[in-house]
């Protein structure tokens, strides 16, 4: 006895009808993302995904530049603007080598977008001092020999700028706790806190 297997079931649907029923509609619904896609990026106030213009203040002076509003501050810096004292290190917001001031404030620099800090004040480490003319920072960190690949060096020296602005007379203790998001991979903190330290002091006057 010879039996019939029919490709449709009882709801009168084929497999290949099916088949091609999952194919358009995967289709339509890749359509209405791209056309959903392109609707947001048509919205007034709506930047991307293309490169947009900004303007950033930086070390005092404004800079114009083009990026894509997924480009972090720490990018914009080093590959668009050669501002490279602050470093890519972690590029996740752990290691602090791309601290830079944002309104006076240390942040890192590899977790907040250029788009994001228009309008607002960002020092870099080229922005705190020259060979010529070094801040208290600076001056003392090349006193105490407080730097060895250099790599987190610039890092340390924006947060301990900082640091010793808002802490005069700050004792040893009270930098290692205020400079602990900074890490130091050669593991110079001997010379790096007692760096601090004496700018504390110089900035407290005792």
């Amino acid at each position: 006895m010879s039996t019939n297997h029919n490709s449709s079931d009882e709801s009168g649907v084929s497999r290949r009808g099916f088949l091609k029923g999952i194919g358009v509609g995967t289709a339509t619904g890749v359509l209405s993302d791209s056309s959903l896609h392109e609707a947001k990026a048509a919205e007034p106030g709506v930047k991307g995904p293309g490169e947009t213009a900004i303007i950033l203040r930086i070390n005092g002076e404004n800079k114009q530049l083009n990026v894509e509003p997924r480009v972090t501050l720490l990018d914009a810096l080093r590959n668009r603007l050669d501002l490279t004292g602050p470093k890519k290190v972690c590029d996740r917001g752990t290691c602090g080598a791309c601290t830079v001031l944002l309104d006076g404030d240390p942040i890192y620099a590899c977790s907040v977008l250029a788009i994001e800090v228009q309008g607002r004040d960002i020092t870099t480490v080229e922005g705190l001092g020259s060979p010529d003319q070094m801040n208290a920072v600076q001056k003392a960190f090349v006193e105490r020999d407080a730097q060895q690949c250099g790599f987190c060096t610039p890092g340390f020296v924006t947060a301990c700028s900082a640091f010793v602005r808002d802490n005069p007379n700050a004792s040893v203790d009270d930098v290692c706790n205020g400079l602990g998001g900074n890490l130091c991979r050669c593991g110079t903190y001997a010379g790096m806190v007692l760096a601090a330290s004496d700018a504390a002091k110089e900035k407290g006057g005792a």
